[in-house]
């Protein structure tokens, strides 16, 4: 059923009191990340992505994922060789002093910093253009297929490499001096390409979609000192990195599960039919741990293709299949609202089940509203919408706010086809210029509040307070 059927809309003037909007900021689908990155694939100890959570707990908490996802990137074949020439290079084995080394290698970093810093801050500037963009299911099946073609390179399907004129023309920059070092840190940014890939396009689009300017200037930093870390240390102490070796490809690896998790993460919002089996339960979420557990036990990560014949070519297959598939499913159902539990009766001492009620046709909503002198609660969200989704698992199923709301009638208006003309008379009705938006009317039409962002259970019971 598509989202023009599951509603019509009303061709009258909006509620009373509708006369603010405000930008608001979905969060991307990038839970697998940061599932993938902890011990043990410990998702069931988690709710919500890592950066998602950083944009909850703070800046530090994002900025501290980021610097996280260039440190490992830095350990991928294809940065990992590079350190010791590139610090030949831009010369600082050669530098006469501790100090003349290190500020030269603080020159390289910059260069990197610089680089991916800037594309971050323009993903932030161009990120009005992600909540549209993302409405589209071929856009979105178009990135999903970006992540699947870095996945099977990590995998080793293909090699991402650039022309050899242009790498050639590029191990020319730079040299010796401080200048020369920063060139050359601009410049390895795009030679290391095809490795920061994998994590690089993930943050882009979150950030690109938050349309944070500064957070996207302290991500980008972030990510750059932990992917010129090594650079730094070896530069400016003759630090001795360990030999690059097999375990390089258990990290491909790594990075090829995470991409294959987040576009198959990307790819349920437009076939909702991939994420079916997926069950808000502690018992389920036990299960899909422990299968992907068992996938990293037969090979999917350690294991390399070329270990042995095919018995460990099939541990391995069997052992990637596995773990995407639990770790997607995994991440799918914490997505999914939590179930409803029983709320006291104040009266006979009973559980009784909560009263609020979702309607989806936004004319029959406000129609009911004014005829029986109820307020009224309309929530705008969409498939491609993270925060909508907090909103409906966290704070919508709160037992607490399921009975305050009880006496409001309440409309989800599903507006992940922004090109349907419904939509967007009934988002152009209530002025949404940003998912999420929640409003509240009292019973006489004037709005009394409206939320274009995640707010927790606590903050949407104090908004509720007082309207009849």
């Amino acid at each position: 059923m598509t989202a023009s059927t599951r509603f019509k809309a009303s061709a009258g003037a909006a509620p009373a009191g509708v006369r603010r909007g405000a930008l608001g900021r979905a969060l991307p689908a990038l839970a697998a990340l940061s599932a993938l990155a902890s011990p043990a694939i410990a998702l069931a100890g988690d709710e919500r992505d890592l950066f998602t959570r950083g944009l909850e707990a703070g800046p530090l908490f994002a900025a501290l994922a980021a610097l996280a996802g260039g440190l490992l990137t830095c350990l991928t074949p294809c940065v990992y060789p590079m350190i010791a020439i590139t610090v030949s290079i831009f010369g600082a084995r050669e530098a006469k002093s501790r100090r003349e080394a290190m500020l030269l290698s603080t020159s390289f970093v910059l260069g990197i910093v610089v680089l991916f810093t800037t594309m971050l801050v323009a993903a932030a500037l161009t990120g009005s253009l992600f909540g549209g963009v993302l409405s589209n299911r071929w856009v979105i099946v178009g990135i999903a297929a970006v992540f699947i073609a870095l996945s099977l390179s990590m995998f080793g399907a293909f090699e991402m490499t650039l022309p050899d004129t242009l790498m050639q023309r590029l191990s020319q920059v730079g040299g010796i001096g401080y200048g020369g070092a920063f060139l050359l840190g601009l410049v390895s940014g795009l030679v290391a390409a095809p490795c920061t890939g994998p994590v690089l396009t993930g943050i882009i689009l979150w950030i690109g979609k938050t349309q944070n300017v500064g957070l996207g200037a302290l991500v980008g930093a972030t990510f750059s000192l932990g992917l010129g870390l090594p650079f730094w240390l070896v530069g400016a102490f003759a630090f001795a990195l360990p030999k690059g070796g097999k375990w390089m490809l258990g990290v491909k690896s790594f990075f090829g599960i995470v991409m294959m998790v987040v576009a198959l993460y990307f790819l349920k919002t437009t076939f909702p039919a991939l994420s079916s089996l997926a069950q808000p339960t502690p018992q389920f979420m036990a299960i899909m741990a422990g299968l992907v557990a068992v996938g990293l036990a037969l090979g999917a990560v350690h294991l390399s293709w070329d270990d042995g014949g095919a018995g460990v070519k099939a541990r391995k297959g069997v052992g990637i299949a596995l773990t995407v598939a639990s770790s997607f499913l995994l991440v799918a159902s914490l997505d999914l609202p939590k179930l409803a539990s029983p709320v006291p009766s104040a009266v006979a001492g009973e559980a009784v089940s909560p009263q609020l009620t979702w309607l989806h046709e936004e004319p029959v909503a406000v129609s009911k509203a004014k005829a029986e002198g109820r307020p009224l609660l309309v929530d705008f969200t969409a498939e491609w919408c993270g925060a909508c989704k907090q909103l409906a698992k966290e704070t919508f199923s709160d037992p607490r706010v399921m009975a305050k709301a009880a006496h409001f009638v309440a409309v989800k208006v599903d507006a992940t086809d922004d090109e349907d003309p419904q939509i967007d008379a009934v988002k152009g009705k209530y002025k949404v210029v940003g998912l999420p938006t929640v409003v509240l009317y009292d019973s006489t039409g004037a709005e009394r509040k409206r939320f274009n962002d995640f707010v927790g259970p606590d903050v949407f019971l104090a908004a509720l307070e007082g309207i009849q």
